[in-house]
C-alpha cells in the first residue's frame, strides 16, 4: 500500500491513479469524505473519471443532504446539477443511513453511504464544460420557468431567444429546470452550441 498525503484537491486524479496502479489500471474508491468538501471533491472525480475513465466504482460515506442530492430523480426537492452530472459518469444508489451517533466525535448530521458504480464510458454530452454551465445556469433559477430561467445563459452565449432554443430542443416554455432529466438537458445544450447566433 502506498499512501499520498496532499489535499486531494489539488492532486491530479488520473495522474496519481496511473502512477500507482498502471496507465490501464480502473481502481475502487472508497472515502469517508470531509462533509464541508464531499460535493468539491466528488465533483473533481466526476472531471477526473470523464477525462481518463479512471475508476471502476466507489463507496463514499456522505452528509446525508449530499446524499440525497446525488441521488435525487427530476422533480424531487434536491435534484439539481450534482445528480445531473454524477449520473453521466455513474449508476448511483444509496445503501445505507447512519445516525450521528455511529462516529466519534458525533456529527450534528446524518450520514449515508452511497455507491456509485462507473460507466465503462460516460454518457455523451455535447461540450461537457458548456453543458456544466448550462446546467448549473438554469439550476439558479430551477423555479422560473424555462423561457425565464434561459434568459441569461441565452444572453451571455449569444444563442437565439430562449423561445427559438426550446423549440429546436423539442421543450416546453412552461417547463421547470426541476423537471428536466439528462436527456433533454442534453438536447437544449446541443441546440445552444449550433443555434446560428452563436
Amino acid at each position: 500500500m502506498q499512501v499520498i498525503t496532499g489535499d486531494v484537491l489539488e492532486h491530479d486524479l488520473p495522474k496519481v491513479v496511473a502512477s500507482v496502479f498502471g496507465a490501464d489500471v480502473r481502481v475502487r474508491l472508497v472515502g469517508n469524505l470531509p462533509y464541508n468538501l464531499s460535493s468539491p471533491i466528488l465533483a473533481s472525480v466526476l472531471r477526473a473519471q470523464r477525462r481518463a475513465n479512471c475508476f471502476l466504482d466507489a463507496a463514499l460515506m456522505l452528509q446525508l443532504e449530499v446524499a440525497e442530492r446525488i441521488t435525487s430523480a427530476p422533480g424531487d426537492r434536491a435534484y439539481g446539477p450534482l445528480a445531473i452530472l454524477t449520473s453521466i459518469a455513474a449508476e448511483v444508489e444509496r445503501s445505507l443511513i447512519l445516525p450521528p451517533g455511529a462516529f466519534r466525535p458525533v456529527p450534528g448530521v446524518r450520514s449515508a453511504l452511497v455507491r456509485l458504480r462507473f460507466r465503462p464510458s460516460p454518457i455523451p454530452v455535447p461540450d461537457p464544460e458548456f453543458f456544466e454551465r448550462v446546467v448549473r445556469s438554469l439550476f439558479t433559477q430551477r423555479r422560473k420557468m424555462l423561457r425565464s430561467a434561459l434568459i441569461p445563459m441565452a444572453k451571455a452565449t449569444g444563442s437565439d431567444s430562449p423561445r427559438e432554443l426550446l423549440d429546436r430542443a423539442e421543450l416546453s416554455p412552461e417547463r421547470r429546470p426541476a423537471t428536466l432529466d439528462l436527456e433533454e438537458l442534453v438536447r437544449l445544450t446541443q441546440a445552444m452550441l449550433t443555434a446560428p447566433g452563436r
